[in-house]
């Protein structure tokens, strides 16, 4: 995995772990539900690089 993919997923999974805590804080569910979305597509494409990374070796 690239540096630049794994700081990429890092912080779209930490700006998903904020957008999910402003939604918790001001009772906003979609917004809730859209930082939840976005640390599980920062999840899949990690697993993807991974994959990627254990075909390179």
């Amino acid at each position: 995995m690239g540096l630049d993919d794994k700081l990429d997923n890092n912080a779209q999974n930490a700006s998903g772990k904020i957008k999910e805590a402003a939604g918790k804080a001001t009772g906003d569910e979609e917004m809730q539900a859209e930082g939840k979305g976005d640390q599980m597509g920062a999840n899949l494409k990690q697993a993807g690089e991974k994959v990627k990374d254990a075909f390179k070796n």
